[in-house]
């Protein structure tokens, strides 16, 4: 298991765990990052992530892309 901000460009991730506090991981469930869910990350710049998940492209910063394991 790892950070999302160190997996692969244009790679199918499963998402196992979201960490932080309650207020982070309520946002992110929001956003669609549940557990079970696949994610792939389509660009990484400085650990900023634009990722796709369930068809939409989000954009994280690395605080929030470190907090979700896949």
């Amino acid at each position: 298991m790892m950070p999302l901000t160190f997996a692969d460009t244009n790679h199918e991730y499963v998402i196992q765990r979201i960490t932080g506090q309650d207020k982070v991981r309520v946002h992110l469930k929001n956003l669609g990052f549940v557990e079970k869910e696949t994610v792939s990350v389509i660009q990484s710049i400085q650990g900023n992530l634009i990722v796709e998940i369930k068809g939409v492209r989000i954009a994280l910063d690395k605080s929030l892309a470190n907090r979700i394991m896949v």
